[in-house]
Protein backbone atom coordinates (compact mmCIF):
# COMPACT_ATOMS: atom_id res chain seq x y z
CA UNK A 1 0.00 0.00 0.00
CA UNK A 2 1.24 3.47 -0.92
CA UNK A 3 -0.04 6.75 0.50
CA UNK A 4 0.26 10.08 -1.28
CA UNK A 5 0.10 13.15 0.98
CA UNK A 6 -0.28 16.68 -0.35
CA UNK A 7 -1.69 20.03 0.71
CA UNK A 8 -4.91 19.26 -1.13
CA UNK A 9 -6.58 17.40 -3.96
CA UNK A 10 -8.90 18.68 -6.66
CA UNK A 11 -12.44 17.36 -6.94
CA UNK A 12 -12.91 17.90 -10.68
CA UNK A 13 -16.69 17.64 -10.46
CA UNK A 14 -17.14 20.50 -7.98
CA UNK A 15 -13.89 22.43 -8.26
CA UNK A 16 -13.34 22.09 -4.53
CA UNK A 17 -9.83 21.65 -3.16
CA UNK A 18 -10.11 18.99 -0.47
CA UNK A 19 -7.55 19.55 2.29
CA UNK A 20 -5.38 17.74 3.09
CA UNK A 21 -4.97 15.70 -0.06
CA UNK A 22 -4.53 12.04 0.83
CA UNK A 23 -4.77 9.09 -1.56
CA UNK A 24 -4.08 5.45 -0.87
CA UNK A 25 -2.80 3.37 -3.79
CA UNK A 26 -2.77 -0.40 -4.09
CA UNK A 27 -1.27 -1.71 -7.30
CA UNK A 28 -2.58 0.39 -10.19
CA UNK A 29 -5.72 1.65 -8.40
CA UNK A 30 -6.81 4.29 -5.92
CA UNK A 31 -8.28 2.37 -3.00
CA UNK A 32 -9.10 5.23 -0.62
CA UNK A 33 -9.44 8.99 -0.70
CA UNK A 34 -8.76 10.98 2.48
CA UNK A 35 -7.52 9.83 5.86
CA UNK A 36 -9.24 7.92 8.61
CA UNK A 37 -11.01 10.35 10.97
CA UNK A 38 -8.64 11.48 13.69
CA UNK A 39 -5.52 10.63 11.71
CA UNK A 40 -3.45 13.63 10.65
CA UNK A 41 -1.23 11.55 8.39
CA UNK A 42 -3.88 9.54 6.67
CA UNK A 43 -1.57 6.53 6.73
CA UNK A 44 -1.69 3.11 8.30
CA UNK A 45 1.22 1.10 9.71
CA UNK A 46 3.31 -0.44 6.96
CA UNK A 47 2.34 2.11 4.31
CA UNK A 48 4.95 3.63 2.04
CA UNK A 49 4.40 7.38 2.07
CA UNK A 50 5.21 10.01 -0.55
CA UNK A 51 4.87 13.45 0.99
CA UNK A 52 4.31 16.06 -1.71
CA UNK A 53 4.24 19.00 0.67
CA UNK A 54 2.37 22.04 -0.63
CA UNK A 55 1.41 20.51 -3.97
CA UNK A 56 -2.17 19.91 -5.14
CA UNK A 57 -3.17 16.50 -6.47
CA UNK A 58 -5.14 16.19 -9.71
CA UNK A 59 -6.19 13.34 -11.96
CA UNK A 60 -3.86 12.70 -14.89
CA UNK A 61 -4.62 14.96 -17.84
CA UNK A 62 -5.74 13.72 -21.25
CA UNK A 63 -4.99 15.00 -24.75
CA UNK A 64 -7.56 13.97 -27.33
CA UNK A 65 -5.52 14.85 -30.41
CA UNK A 66 -1.85 14.05 -30.73
CA UNK A 67 0.37 12.40 -33.30
CA UNK A 68 3.29 10.90 -31.40
CA UNK A 69 4.74 9.56 -34.65
CA UNK A 70 5.38 13.07 -35.93
CA UNK A 71 7.48 15.93 -34.61
CA UNK A 72 10.17 15.65 -32.01
CA UNK A 73 13.91 15.73 -32.10
CA UNK A 74 15.61 15.63 -35.45
CA UNK A 75 12.51 15.71 -37.63
CA UNK A 76 12.75 17.82 -40.76
CA UNK A 77 9.32 18.94 -41.95
CA UNK A 78 8.51 17.78 -45.50
CA UNK A 79 11.80 15.89 -45.85
CA UNK A 80 10.99 13.48 -43.03
CA UNK A 81 8.08 12.20 -45.10
CA UNK A 82 10.51 10.69 -47.60
CA UNK A 83 13.64 10.32 -45.46
CA UNK A 84 12.37 8.67 -42.26
CA UNK A 85 11.59 4.96 -42.37
CA UNK A 86 9.13 3.43 -39.88
CA UNK A 87 11.83 2.23 -37.42
CA UNK A 88 13.33 5.72 -37.17
CA UNK A 89 9.88 7.25 -36.80
CA UNK A 90 9.09 4.81 -33.98
CA UNK A 91 12.30 5.63 -32.14
CA UNK A 92 11.49 9.33 -32.30
CA UNK A 93 7.96 8.57 -31.07
CA UNK A 94 9.39 6.94 -27.95
CA UNK A 95 10.85 10.30 -26.94
CA UNK A 96 7.62 12.10 -27.80
CA UNK A 97 5.63 9.67 -25.66
CA UNK A 98 7.97 10.10 -22.71
CA UNK A 99 7.79 13.90 -22.88
CA UNK A 100 4.00 13.77 -23.06
CA UNK A 101 3.73 11.58 -19.98
CA UNK A 102 6.21 13.66 -18.01
CA UNK A 103 4.08 16.74 -18.78
CA UNK A 104 1.24 15.12 -16.85
CA UNK A 105 -0.77 13.67 -19.73
CA UNK A 106 -1.48 10.06 -18.88
CA UNK A 107 -3.95 9.27 -21.70
CA UNK A 108 -3.98 10.42 -25.33
CA UNK A 109 -5.78 9.70 -28.57
CA UNK A 110 -3.27 9.26 -31.41
CA UNK A 111 -5.33 10.63 -34.25
CA UNK A 112 -4.25 9.22 -37.53
CA UNK A 113 -1.01 8.31 -39.21
CA UNK A 114 -0.47 9.83 -42.64
CA UNK A 115 2.94 8.49 -43.59
CA UNK A 116 4.25 5.54 -45.58
CA UNK A 117 4.41 2.55 -43.24
CA UNK A 118 3.84 -0.45 -45.49
CA UNK A 119 0.49 -0.82 -43.76
CA UNK A 120 1.82 -1.14 -40.21
CA UNK A 121 -0.15 0.72 -37.55
CA UNK A 122 2.75 2.30 -35.69
CA UNK A 123 0.59 3.94 -33.02
CA UNK A 124 -0.93 0.57 -32.14
CA UNK A 125 2.56 -0.89 -31.76
CA UNK A 126 3.71 2.04 -29.64
CA UNK A 127 0.69 1.68 -27.38
CA UNK A 128 1.41 -2.02 -26.89
CA UNK A 129 5.04 -1.31 -25.98
CA UNK A 130 3.92 1.30 -23.42
CA UNK A 131 1.31 -1.03 -21.93
CA UNK A 132 3.94 -3.77 -21.55
CA UNK A 133 6.27 -1.36 -19.75
CA UNK A 134 9.00 -1.47 -22.39
CA UNK A 135 8.96 2.32 -22.84
CA UNK A 136 7.43 5.19 -20.86
CA UNK A 137 4.41 6.96 -22.24
CA UNK A 138 0.72 7.72 -21.83
CA UNK A 139 -2.09 5.27 -22.42
CA UNK A 140 -2.78 5.46 -26.16
CA UNK A 141 -6.13 5.21 -27.91
CA UNK A 142 -4.87 4.65 -31.49
CA UNK A 143 -6.66 5.49 -34.73
CA UNK A 144 -4.22 3.79 -37.09
CA UNK A 145 -4.09 5.56 -40.45
CA UNK A 146 -6.24 8.62 -41.09
CA UNK A 147 -8.81 8.00 -43.82
CA UNK A 148 -8.64 10.68 -46.52
CA UNK A 149 -9.32 10.95 -50.27
CA UNK A 150 -6.64 11.37 -52.91
CA UNK A 151 -5.38 14.92 -52.59
CA UNK A 152 -7.37 15.49 -49.42
CA UNK A 153 -6.06 16.90 -46.18
CA UNK A 154 -3.56 14.40 -44.69
CA UNK A 155 -2.68 12.95 -48.08
CA UNK A 156 1.06 13.50 -47.48
CA UNK A 157 1.82 13.96 -51.16
CA UNK A 158 -0.40 17.03 -51.10
CA UNK A 159 1.50 18.91 -48.37
CA UNK A 160 4.68 19.15 -50.44
CA UNK A 161 2.95 19.24 -53.83
CA UNK A 162 4.80 16.09 -54.94
CA UNK A 163 4.72 15.06 -58.59
CA UNK A 164 2.46 12.15 -59.61
CA UNK A 165 3.74 8.76 -58.51
CA UNK A 166 5.82 10.10 -55.61
CA UNK A 167 5.04 8.48 -52.25
CA UNK A 168 1.60 7.22 -53.19
CA UNK A 169 -0.12 5.58 -50.22
CA UNK A 170 -2.33 2.53 -50.34
CA UNK A 171 -5.93 2.05 -49.22
CA UNK A 172 -4.55 0.27 -46.13
CA UNK A 173 -2.52 3.39 -45.40
CA UNK A 174 -5.66 5.51 -45.52
CA UNK A 175 -5.93 6.91 -49.07
CA UNK A 176 -9.40 5.77 -50.08
CA UNK A 177 -11.93 6.92 -52.67
CA UNK A 178 -15.51 5.79 -53.03
CA UNK A 179 -17.69 3.76 -50.74
CA UNK A 180 -15.99 0.41 -51.34
CA UNK A 181 -12.50 1.78 -50.68
CA UNK A 182 -13.41 3.72 -47.54
CA UNK A 183 -15.09 0.63 -46.11
CA UNK A 184 -11.97 -1.41 -46.83
CA UNK A 185 -9.72 1.24 -45.29
CA UNK A 186 -11.78 1.36 -42.09
CA UNK A 187 -11.94 -2.41 -41.85
CA UNK A 188 -8.16 -2.64 -42.22
CA UNK A 189 -7.54 -0.19 -39.35
CA UNK A 190 -9.96 -2.07 -37.10
CA UNK A 191 -8.45 -5.46 -38.01
CA UNK A 192 -5.00 -4.32 -36.91
CA UNK A 193 -5.89 -2.64 -33.64
CA UNK A 194 -7.35 0.82 -34.20
CA UNK A 195 -9.65 1.82 -31.33
CA UNK A 196 -11.27 4.71 -33.21
CA UNK A 197 -11.32 5.98 -36.78
CA UNK A 198 -9.95 9.32 -37.96
CA UNK A 199 -11.34 10.79 -41.18
CA UNK A 200 -10.62 14.02 -43.03
CA UNK A 201 -13.88 15.72 -43.93
CA UNK A 202 -12.51 19.09 -45.03
CA UNK A 203 -9.31 20.85 -45.94
CA UNK A 204 -6.93 22.42 -43.47
CA UNK A 205 -4.68 25.39 -42.96
CA UNK A 206 -1.72 23.58 -44.50
CA UNK A 207 -3.69 21.93 -47.32
CA UNK A 208 -2.28 22.81 -50.73
CA UNK A 209 -5.49 21.77 -52.48
CA UNK A 210 -8.49 24.02 -52.00
CA UNK A 211 -9.99 26.04 -49.22
CA UNK A 212 -9.78 24.98 -45.60
CA UNK A 213 -13.53 24.66 -45.23
CA UNK A 214 -14.26 22.70 -48.40
CA UNK A 215 -15.81 19.26 -47.86
CA UNK A 216 -13.56 16.50 -49.21
CA UNK A 217 -15.65 13.34 -48.83
CA UNK A 218 -19.18 12.97 -50.17
CA UNK A 219 -22.04 12.40 -47.76
CA UNK A 220 -22.33 8.83 -49.03
CA UNK A 221 -18.67 8.13 -48.26
CA UNK A 222 -18.97 9.68 -44.81
CA UNK A 223 -22.01 7.56 -43.97
CA UNK A 224 -20.13 4.44 -45.07
CA UNK A 225 -17.18 5.27 -42.82
CA UNK A 226 -19.45 5.90 -39.84
CA UNK A 227 -21.44 2.73 -40.55
CA UNK A 228 -18.32 0.55 -40.61
CA UNK A 229 -16.93 2.06 -37.40
CA UNK A 230 -20.15 2.14 -35.41
CA UNK A 231 -21.10 -1.44 -36.27
CA UNK A 232 -17.81 -2.47 -34.70
CA UNK A 233 -18.29 -0.26 -31.66
CA UNK A 234 -15.75 2.43 -32.62
CA UNK A 235 -16.23 6.17 -32.69
CA UNK A 236 -15.24 8.42 -35.58
CA UNK A 237 -13.27 11.64 -35.19
CA UNK A 238 -13.11 14.02 -38.14
CA UNK A 239 -10.70 16.74 -39.12
CA UNK A 240 -13.23 19.41 -40.11
CA UNK A 241 -13.01 23.19 -40.34
CA UNK A 242 -15.78 24.60 -42.51
CA UNK A 243 -19.24 25.17 -41.05
CA UNK A 244 -21.00 23.44 -43.94
CA UNK A 245 -18.59 20.49 -43.76
CA UNK A 246 -19.20 20.28 -39.99
CA UNK A 247 -22.94 20.08 -40.57
CA UNK A 248 -22.51 17.28 -43.12
CA UNK A 249 -20.15 15.41 -40.79
CA UNK A 250 -22.58 15.67 -37.89
CA UNK A 251 -25.51 14.59 -40.03
CA UNK A 252 -23.49 11.57 -41.19
CA UNK A 253 -23.16 10.51 -37.56
CA UNK A 254 -19.54 11.46 -36.88
CA UNK A 255 -18.90 11.55 -33.14
CA UNK A 256 -16.25 14.23 -32.73
CA UNK A 257 -15.19 17.31 -34.70
CA UNK A 258 -11.49 18.13 -34.55
CA UNK A 259 -10.61 21.83 -34.84
CA UNK A 260 -13.92 23.26 -36.14
CA UNK A 261 -12.33 26.68 -36.55
CA UNK A 262 -14.97 27.98 -38.99
CA UNK A 263 -18.11 26.67 -37.28
CA UNK A 264 -21.10 28.99 -37.22
CA UNK A 265 -24.22 29.17 -35.05
CA UNK A 266 -26.14 26.68 -37.18
CA UNK A 267 -23.33 24.11 -37.00
CA UNK A 268 -23.01 24.67 -33.25
CA UNK A 269 -26.75 24.19 -32.74
CA UNK A 270 -26.65 20.94 -34.70
CA UNK A 271 -23.70 19.68 -32.63
CA UNK A 272 -25.61 20.40 -29.44
CA UNK A 273 -28.71 18.66 -30.79
CA UNK A 274 -26.79 15.53 -31.83
CA UNK A 275 -24.40 15.46 -28.87
CA UNK A 276 -21.36 15.79 -31.14
CA UNK A 277 -18.05 16.51 -29.42
CA UNK A 278 -15.60 19.28 -30.25
CA UNK A 279 -11.83 19.07 -29.77
CA UNK A 280 -10.91 22.66 -30.63
CA UNK A 281 -7.02 22.65 -30.71
CA UNK A 282 -7.13 26.43 -30.37
CA UNK A 283 -3.56 27.00 -29.18
CA UNK A 284 -2.13 26.23 -32.62
CA UNK A 285 -3.71 29.47 -33.84
CA UNK A 286 -1.03 31.21 -31.76
CA UNK A 287 1.75 28.64 -31.91
CA UNK A 288 1.94 27.52 -35.54
CA UNK A 289 4.68 29.30 -37.47
CA UNK A 290 3.46 29.86 -41.03
CA UNK A 291 6.06 32.50 -41.92
CA UNK A 292 7.90 30.12 -44.26
CA UNK A 293 4.75 28.64 -45.78
CA UNK A 294 3.64 29.48 -49.34
CA UNK A 295 1.66 32.73 -49.65
CA UNK A 296 -1.64 30.95 -50.22
CA UNK A 297 -1.25 29.02 -46.96
CA UNK A 298 -0.33 32.16 -45.07
CA UNK A 299 -3.50 33.74 -46.42
CA UNK A 300 -5.59 30.82 -45.15
CA UNK A 301 -3.97 31.05 -41.74
CA UNK A 302 -4.68 34.79 -41.59
CA UNK A 303 -8.35 34.06 -42.27
CA UNK A 304 -8.78 31.04 -40.01
CA UNK A 305 -6.72 31.68 -36.91
CA UNK A 306 -8.71 34.72 -35.69
CA UNK A 307 -11.91 32.66 -36.04
CA UNK A 308 -10.30 29.78 -34.15
CA UNK A 309 -9.79 32.10 -31.19
CA UNK A 310 -13.51 32.91 -30.95
CA UNK A 311 -15.41 29.86 -32.20
CA UNK A 312 -14.58 27.69 -29.19
CA UNK A 313 -16.12 30.14 -26.73
CA UNK A 314 -19.30 30.32 -28.80
CA UNK A 315 -19.45 26.52 -28.85
CA UNK A 316 -18.91 26.29 -25.10
CA UNK A 317 -21.59 28.87 -24.31
CA UNK A 318 -24.06 27.01 -26.53
CA UNK A 319 -23.47 23.75 -24.68
CA UNK A 320 -21.25 21.79 -27.08
CA UNK A 321 -19.36 19.01 -25.32
CA UNK A 322 -15.65 19.91 -25.37
CA UNK A 323 -12.53 17.86 -24.75
CA UNK A 324 -8.94 19.10 -24.76
CA UNK A 325 -6.69 18.31 -27.71
CA UNK A 326 -3.49 19.93 -28.90
CA UNK A 327 -2.78 18.56 -32.39
CA UNK A 328 0.79 18.03 -31.16
CA UNK A 329 3.30 18.46 -32.72
CA UNK A 330 1.46 21.64 -33.79
CA UNK A 331 2.14 22.32 -30.12
CA UNK A 332 5.47 20.66 -29.25
CA UNK A 333 5.20 17.32 -27.51
CA UNK A 334 5.52 17.94 -23.77
CA UNK A 335 3.92 21.39 -24.03
CA UNK A 336 0.40 19.95 -24.12
CA UNK A 337 -0.79 22.06 -21.19
CA UNK A 338 -0.37 25.16 -23.35
CA UNK A 339 -3.74 24.22 -24.87
CA UNK A 340 -5.34 24.20 -21.42
CA UNK A 341 -4.03 27.70 -20.74
CA UNK A 342 -5.12 28.88 -24.20
CA UNK A 343 -8.70 27.72 -23.63
CA UNK A 344 -8.87 29.78 -20.44
CA UNK A 345 -7.39 32.73 -22.33
CA UNK A 346 -10.24 32.32 -24.87
CA UNK A 347 -12.74 32.84 -22.07
CA UNK A 348 -13.63 29.35 -20.83
CA UNK A 349 -13.77 28.93 -17.02
CA UNK A 350 -10.71 27.14 -15.60
CA UNK A 351 -12.79 24.35 -14.06
CA UNK A 352 -14.57 23.72 -17.37
CA UNK A 353 -11.20 23.40 -19.09
CA UNK A 354 -9.88 21.04 -16.41
CA UNK A 355 -13.00 18.93 -16.87
CA UNK A 356 -12.41 18.98 -20.63
CA UNK A 357 -8.99 17.44 -19.97
CA UNK A 358 -10.24 14.86 -17.45
CA UNK A 359 -13.84 13.70 -17.03
CA UNK A 360 -14.99 14.97 -20.44
CA UNK A 361 -12.08 13.28 -22.18
CA UNK A 362 -12.83 10.04 -20.34
CA UNK A 363 -16.44 10.22 -21.52
CA UNK A 364 -15.33 10.87 -25.09
CA UNK A 365 -13.19 7.73 -25.20
CA UNK A 366 -15.85 5.73 -23.40
CA UNK A 367 -14.04 4.84 -20.19
CA UNK A 368 -15.04 5.24 -16.55
CA UNK A 369 -11.79 4.13 -14.91
CA UNK A 370 -9.98 7.49 -14.97
CA UNK A 371 -10.54 11.26 -14.97
CA UNK A 372 -11.22 11.65 -11.23
CA UNK A 373 -9.43 11.01 -7.96
CA UNK A 374 -11.85 8.42 -6.65
CA UNK A 375 -11.82 4.98 -5.08
CA UNK A 376 -11.53 2.18 -7.59
CA UNK A 377 -10.18 4.32 -10.43
CA UNK A 378 -6.77 4.02 -12.05
CA UNK A 379 -3.99 5.67 -10.08
CA UNK A 380 -3.25 8.19 -12.85
CA UNK A 381 -2.34 11.17 -10.68
CA UNK A 382 -0.38 14.39 -11.05
CA UNK A 383 0.55 17.18 -8.65
CA UNK A 384 0.89 20.89 -9.39
CA UNK A 385 2.16 23.86 -7.33
CA UNK A 386 -1.14 25.58 -6.62
CA UNK A 387 -4.88 25.60 -7.19
CA UNK A 388 -5.48 25.21 -10.95
CA UNK A 389 -8.98 26.67 -10.66
CA UNK A 390 -7.35 29.91 -9.50
CA UNK A 391 -4.21 29.80 -11.67
CA UNK A 392 -4.52 27.51 -14.67
CA UNK A 393 -0.85 27.99 -15.56
CA UNK A 394 0.17 25.60 -12.78
CA UNK A 395 -0.77 22.80 -15.21
CA UNK A 396 2.31 23.84 -17.19
CA UNK A 397 4.49 23.05 -14.16
CA UNK A 398 3.66 19.47 -13.21
CA UNK A 399 5.88 18.33 -10.33
CA UNK A 400 4.66 14.74 -9.86
CA UNK A 401 3.35 12.16 -12.31
CA UNK A 402 2.00 8.72 -11.48
CA UNK A 403 0.42 6.40 -14.04
CA UNK A 404 -1.12 3.13 -12.96
CA UNK A 405 0.48 3.40 -9.51
CA UNK A 406 4.01 3.87 -10.91
CA UNK A 407 5.86 7.15 -10.31
CA UNK A 408 7.41 8.73 -13.41
CA UNK A 409 8.12 12.27 -12.14
CA UNK A 410 8.84 13.39 -8.57
CA UNK A 411 10.48 16.79 -8.48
Amino acid sequence: MLTLKAAGLLDVDTGEIVRPGILRIDGDRIVAVGGTPGEDTGTTPGDDVIDLGDLILMPGLMDMEVNLLMGGRGEKPVYSTVQDDPPLRMLRAVGNARRTLRAGFTTVRNLGLFVKTGGYLLDVALGKAIDKGWVDGPRIVPAGHAITPTGGHLDPTMFAAFAPGILDLTIEEGIANGVDEVRKAVRYQIKHGAQLIKVCVSGGVMSMTGSAGAQHYSDEELRAIVDEAHRRGLKVASHTHGAEAVRHAVEAGIDCIEHGFLIDDDAIDLMVERGTWLVPTTRLADAMDTSHAPPELQAKAAEMFPKARTSVLAAYKAGVKIAVGTDAPAIPHGKNADEIVALVDRGLPPLAVIQAATINAAELIGVDDRGRLAEGLLADIIAVPGDPTEDITVTQNVRFVMKGGKVYVHN
